[in-house]
């Protein structure tokens, strides 16, 4: 069935009254189709916001906020089967996966729920001054109306980092999902509207990015952008929203390196290497896709890697036993083929996977592929792939490792395992990066900061530093005593 924007608590059929299919990527099959959304359908949604904003949402307290972030959680909870069926089918990620993305943004939205209520223990915020003449506070307010555009590689989880502390804060949301993994989104936004959230809060408009999503940047009446996605698209956006200084928040590319000591325990190593390089099937912003492994261990850690890769099983997202589904799009399978074959051109040595796994000849599958004797200059070394592809070079010292990590324009996340846990740390503070892992990697602390260096974004999700995003510090000073400044004085008054 044909879905229609999210506006206003109820579903509408969009202006244009076009659609895009919803392709299952296991299969390459039309399963579905939702509307393409144009300029005047972003206008509707933003009225929309703008109106429960400025109509008593801004007003709400963090208490009253938080009872309904917390109903909102128990709702996801109770449609946990439905939600996470829709990501494997939308997405192609295997359906356990989508089950801990669900259970995920439920603890999310019980957290905010928390940090919105703590807003109104905290209060405001008083500035110490010298004297007794003023009294200065800053009081905490929400930031307005937020656009916000969402990846496909998780599109529950980021939806959530982006909805759930806004509300929190007391903004309205706009949410522009991916085109090829909008159905999620809309199914939580009409799991939402059963709760006590007031209509216009949340909205979701979906359709391309060049239509629906440019008019989202560029719309006056939207306060603040948030996005996810590449270093690219990011550039664009901040452009665009510069025309109204609109405050921006941007999560970009990475191209992570995870370093490997000699004094690893090799079978422990070889199973982050393996979680950080192909879970999601590599498509994940954080990937470890750079790895780095000591000259000593190179050849016995390669070998146990290789065994490893070729006994992931990769099948479609619905199947038992299944740890990588398809990548989401024929176009992202054509990209990362791409790479794949520019890696095998440059004179990299493809040690595993490279091209579909056996008796998968339907959907958009990639085995997971090894290359090893890859040079700093490689396109599979510098450039963000988004897919199942692991580059591999070997160090002699500390100090080669640190430098060819931080060889990169991007600083989104990084890795070092080693049992020597003063080098772990030692390693992990000189690398360029927003986040960094000692002995794990690709984990996610929801009560931690997000976010990237250099061309990896600016901004953070996730913990307090996400619900300070949406707010805007606002000074209050109150002149205490009697009488002025004295500045000047004013002439005597005549009788």
């Amino acid at each position: 069935m044909a879905r229609g924007h999210f506006i206003g608590n109820v579903f509408r059929q969009g202006q244009s009254n076009t659609y895009l299919d919803c392709i299952d990527p296991a299969t390459g099959e039309v399963f579905d189709s939702v509307a393409a959304g144009n300029a005047e359908d972003i206008d509707v949604a933003v009225k929309a916001a703008r109106q429960a904003f400025e109509g008593g949402w801004r007003s709400t307290t963090g208490s009253q906020r938080g009872t309904i972030l917390r109903e909102i959680a128990s709702s996801i909870v109770a449609n946990r089967d439905r939600l996470a069926e829709i990501e494997t089918r939308d997405n192609g990620k295997p359906l356990p996966e989508s089950y801990i993305d669900v259970d995920t943004i439920a603890q999310i939205f019980e957290m905010y729920a928390g940090m919105a209520e703590d807003l109104d223990k905290k209060g405001e915020e008083v500035v110490e001054l010298p004297g007794d003449a003023m009294k200065t506070t800053v009081a905490f307010r929400p930031i307005g109306v937020v656009g916000m555009i969402t990846p496909w590689n998780f599109p529950l989880e980021q939806f959530t980092w982006k909805v759930a502390p806004a509300l929190a804060a007391g903004c309205c949301a706009v949410v522009k999902p991916s085109e090829f993994t909008s159905l999620s989104s809309l199914e939580l936004a009409d799991i939402i509207a059963q709760t006590s959230l007031p209509a216009g809060v949340l909205n979701v408009v979906t359709g391309l990015g060049s239509e629906a999503g440019d008019a989202l940047v560029r719309h006056p009446g939207v306060n603040k952008i948030s996005f996810t996605g590449s270093t690219a698209t990011g550039k664009r956006i901040m452009s665009a929203a510069a025309e109204d200084l609109k405050r921006v928040s941007l999560e970009l590319g990475g191209k992570n390196p995870l370093i490997v000591f000699d004094d690893v325990d090799l079978d422990a190593a070889v199973q982050w290497v393996a979680f950080g390089a192909f879970v999601n099937q590599g498509q994940v912003c954080t990937a470890s896709s750079r790895l780095l492994v000591h000259q000593n261990i190179a050849d016995r850690f390669l070998k146990r890697l290789t065994e490893l890769a070729e006994g992931i099983r990769v099948g479609a997202g619905f199947v038992d036993g299944v740890k990588m589904g398809p990548l989401v799009s024929e176009t992202q399978f054509k990209k990362v083929m791409s790479y794949i074959e520019a890696g095998r051109n440059a004179g990299a040595a493809l040690l595993t996977g490279g091209d579909r796994p056996e008796g998968l000849d339907a959907g958009y599958f990639i085995a997971p592929t090894v290359f090893a004797n890859v040079t700093p200059d490689m396109a599979i070394w510098t450039e963000e792939i988004f897919g199942p592809v692991l580059s591999v070079m070997t160090f002699k010292d500390e100090d080669e490792a640190v430098r060819l990590s931080n060889d990169t324009p991007y600083g989104l996340a990084a890795a070092v395992l080693s049992k020597d846990r003063e080098r772990a740390e030692r390693v992990a503070d000189a690398l360029d990066a927003g986040i960094t892992w000692q002995n794990c990697s690709n984990m996610v602390v929801i009560q931690a900061p997000w976010g990237g260096v250099k061309k990896s974004g600016m901004g953070r999700e996730l913990g307090r530093w996400g619900l300070e995003s949406f707010l805007e510090p606002k000074q209050k000073t109150r002149w205490m005593v009697d009488g002025s400044l004295g500045w000047y004085a004013l002439p005597a008054a005549a009788e």
